[in-house]
């Protein structure tokens, strides 16, 4: 089976995990900085760590913490499988090409950063003088933070998150009135994709990381992430009402590689969608096919219904014009489905106006 390929930004997420709080990764690292000696670890293809290296012990132990510090004693690098979970190789010497750049200063960081270029690896540095650990992963540099100060970052990045988030479930509401109003316009749905985008990256590039990077000590935070996710699956059925000839996921992943002005750019947003180019087409008023409202209103249908409903009234301004007779013909839906349906938009008009009115 080939080995799946990955970035350079899952690779380094996938080592700042390894070295998180609570992995005996961390536990050894610990263990140096406390004793004020420095370390050197390469966690990668053995093979290649090893052609690229020399000298030092050969052996094949287990990756206790116990034994990481031990070996860190001597002035070698310890080489250890990818996921850090055997020893291979200790006290070994590393010999990376100089022509690889490095902006690092120190002997050991600048043949740290060289290494996990030339070999796609990832190489942790415990300084002595520093006191500090940096991780380098194909070629990238990261900083290990203590975890309060690890803590007081991700509360101040997810604060920021939930202000984010909160702008885009007053968008969604909006978005939601026009629609039962049916007055919605190709810039009201821009709006709502432009907001979950600007929340998401926050999320994607800046909390979780720093969760991440807290393990075992960002459990709780790791909760509250998780809630704060909801919105942007509701967001997200926003692009399944309105894009035209294409998928969901093809419209988030254009809108995702999109640089930061274009996606504040309404208009090329419209044209992720399909929704055309040109100066008018963001007033062009629109009619959402019903999948968000149908399963906010929370009348437990199945996928199955909601699709048979749009299949047979076209949109949702067809399925809230329908008589409960009509409603009933529709295959899937009985008498006490109908009712839940007429009964969850009434209910639904009446906390958008008691919201509007707050």
């Amino acid at each position: 089976m080939p080995k799946k390929i990955i970035s350079d930004e899952e690779a380094l997420h996938s080592a700042i995990r390894m070295v998180a709080p609570g992995t005996h990764i961390r536990e050894a690292l610990s263990m140096v900085l406390q004793a004020g000696t420095g370390a050197l670890l390469c966690f990668g293809d053995v093979g290649k760590l090893a052609r690229l290296s020399e000298g030092g012990v050969q052996l094949s132990a287990e990756a206790t913490p116990q034994l990481i510090y031990e070996l860190s004693k001597m002035d070698g690098a310890i080489i250890l499988d990818e996921k850090g979970t055997r020893i291979h190789y200790a006290n070994r010497f590393l010999r990376p090409a100089t022509g690889f750049p490095s902006g690092e200063t120190g002997t050991r960081h600048r043949v740290a950063q060289r290494m996990s270029f030339r070999a796609k690896c990832t190489v942790v540095t415990v300084s002595q003088r520093r006191a500090s650990v940096t991780v380098f992963c194909h070629g990238r540099r990261h900083l290990v933070k203590t975890v309060q100060a690890s803590v007081n970052k991700a509360t101040q990045a997810i604060q920021t998150l939930e202000k984010y988030v909160a702008i885009l479930q007053q968008t969604l509401k909006d978005l939601t009135i026009r629609e039962l109003g049916g007055w919605v316009t190709v810039m009201d749905v821009c709006r709502v994709l432009q907001r979950r985008e600007m929340a998401e990256r926050i999320m994607r590039r800046e909390v979780i990381p720093l969760v991440e990077e807290l393990g075992e000590e960002g459990r709780l935070m790791m909760l509250q992430v998780s809630e704060l996710r909801k919105p942007f699956e509701e967001a997200r059925l926003v692009v399944r009402d309105y894009a035209r000839d294409r998928t969901e996921d093809a419209v988030i992943e254009r809108i995702r590689t999109m640089d930061s002005d274009d996606m504040l750019n309404s208009g090329l947003i419209a044209q992720a969608l399909g929704c055309g180019s040109g100066a008018r087409v963001l007033e062009t008023q629109l009619s959402p096919r019903g999948y968000r409202v149908l399963i906010i209103i929370g009348a437990r249908f199945s996928d199955t219904v909601i699709h048979n409903l749009i299949e047979e009234f076209g949109s949702l301004p067809g399925i809230l014009k329908a008589t409960k007779e009509q409603l009933v013909e529709v295959d899937g839906v009985g008498e006490a489905m109908a009712e839940r349906l007429r009964t969850g938009v009434e209910m639904l008009r009446t906390q958008l106006n008691m919201d509007t009115r707050k």
